[in-house]
């Protein structure tokens, strides 16, 4: 068997700490069924980052839209800043303490991952950043990973499950497994072109037997204008100066007319290495540093008990409004029942957090992977240097 926990598991309220499970026998035992607003908001986020992609939001609402709440939320794929509410739960906490462990499971994770590939995409600028890092994570939550770093600025995704979520074609090249038993690149890659549809495009892996800059020259004298692009997956331990063995590829394939060519580079790939390869590289393979991404830590508090303002320790209570300006993008948060206020750049506020859920309907259409891309990707545009 997988150690996993089945959907019903999760809807049935098995994948919850104990101490939920206590507390609500407690209540019913004792009568207690308090009407609760609970938050939820990050406190700061992972890395010093100025900002987080809320991601794993399509989840939540299917997780609570059969329970008798109301639910305010920000959409999913909003950039967002420490201490700011994203989502709010209104009801009897009796109905839905048990689910606490799983909605922040759902939002920490998926938004840890598309923060990262946001942050990738942004430094990538118009160059290619797919997702490769599905490898490194348990089977049965690589299409959330994948679907996390799509709607966060990743072009594409590797596995097939993934794509078919996110309505897009899997993306790959040639492992090296292939090449190895093959026993040469070129064959690879003429064998890949005789088999696989035309419409894929032809990516040589150029990094198994021989020197990259030769590898370079021989693929491309033996495809010629059908080679789209060669990547570059070459080990720690040979690589050196990377940025070097890019620039003598890249010099060697011009000096002979394979202007066209584009290079991918894979392998171990950080944020800090983007700002010199971007001048050498059209498309990055991103695996462990996205999908093995820190979460962001989310927590659910009480702000509100049986309609009066209430917190613990640390936490301001009351119902919250979160308001971002449309002329600077400043942001704002006020008292719910507060009016909202004009910008000092003089530009309107308008609220970032809608109703989604209310007398156990779901009222806000939740847009597809690539609609939430895009709104991403929009904001990413203006949002702060990393």
């Amino acid at each position: 068997m997988f150690h996993i926990a089945e959907e019903k598991e999760i809807i049935d309220g098995k994948v919850t700490d104990i101490y939920f499970n206590r507390t609500l026998e407690i209540f019913k035992q004792k009568d207690v069924n308090c009407r609760v607003k609970a938050e939820f908001a990050a406190k700061s986020l992972p890395e010093g980052y100025e900002w987080a992609v809320l991601a794993g939001l399509e989840e939540v609402i299917n997780l609570l839209k059969d329970l008798p709440v109301n639910v305010r939320a920000m959409k999913e794929g909003t950039i967002f800043y420490p201490d700011q509410p994203v989502l709010e739960i209104e009801g009897s906490y009796q109905d839905f303490c048990v689910y606490e462990t799983a909605i922040l499971g759902l939002l920490c994770q998926a938004t840890g991952i598309a923060t990262k590939a946001a942050r990738y995409k942004k430094l990538a600028g118009e160059r290619l950043v797919m997702s490769f890092g599905a490898r490194r994570m348990h089977p049965v939550i690589a299409p959330m990973i994948e679907r996390s770093a799509y709607i966060g600025g990743c072009d594409g995704v590797s596995v097939i499950k993934s794509g078919e979520i996110i309505g897009e074609d899997p993306l790959g090249t040639i492992p090296h497994a292939m090449i190895l038993c093959i026993g040469s690149t070129v064959e690879s890659i003429k064998a890949f072109d005789e088999v696989i549809d035309p419409g894929v495009n032809r990516v040589a892996l150029i990094d198994t037997f021989n020197d990259e800059k030769f590898e370079c020259l021989n693929v491309a004298e033996a495809m010629g204008e059908k080679l789209y692009a060669v990547r570059f997956d070459t080990p720690s331990s040979r690589r050196g100066d990377f940025y070097r063995i890019l620039e003598e590829a890249r010099w060697e394939l011009d000096l002979r007319g394979f202007t066209n060519i584009k290079f991918f580079v894979s392998g171990g790939i950080q944020e800090n290495d983007l700002q010199s390869l971007n001048k050498l590289v059209d498309g990055y393979g991103i695996g462990t540093s996205i999908s093995n991404a820190p979460v962001v830590d989310f927590s659910m508090d009480i702000v509100e008990l049986n309609g009066e303002p209430v917190a613990k320790r640390g936490k301001f209570s009351g119902a919250k409004r979160v308001l971002r300006c449309l002329k600077c993008g400043k942001d704002l948060i006020l008292p719910f029942k507060k009016e909202s206020e004009i910008c000092e750049c003089g530009g309107r506020y308008e609220d970032i957090i809608y109703p989604m859920i209310e007398s156990s309907k779901v009222i806000q259409e939740l847009p597809g992977p690539g609609k939430i891309r895009e709104y991403v990707l929009e904001q990413l545009e203006n949002a702060e240097d990393l």
